[in-house]
């Protein structure tokens, strides 16, 4: 399995082992993070598992969409670095992906 890091609102890192049957945001989710709290369940309609990406291999992650790209722009805390969790597949190529929760809207 690969490995995906968490980083807690509170800067804590975490690291946990990734299903690459699902998405970063089910990955988080099953982990018992529940900061991230994905309120549409992944459907892309809500910004509530929106994350930055601090690294790994950010090539490995597809394209925004423009529905994802809309959502975050109602966020308060959209940087260059900010998706939302739910449209990343989680892959074999994006073990040590690291992800930092974003502050709450």
């Amino acid at each position: 399995m690969a490995k995906l890091i968490v980083v807690t609102r509170d800067g804590t890192e975490h690291e946990i082992e990734g299903d690459t049957s699902l998405t970063v945001m089910e990955n988080i989710r099953d982990a018992g993070f529940d900061e991230l709290l994905a309120l549409c369940g992944g459907c892309c309609s809500c910004a509530t598992c929106h994350v930055h990406i601090e690294g790994g291999d950010k090539s490995a992650i597809p394209a925004m969409s423009e529905d994802e790209n809309d959502l975050l722009d109602s966020t308060t805390d959209r940087d260059g670095n900010s998706r939302l969790s739910c449209q990343i597949p989680f892959s074999d190529a994006l073990d040590g992906l690291r992800v930092r929760i974003a502050a709450e809207d």
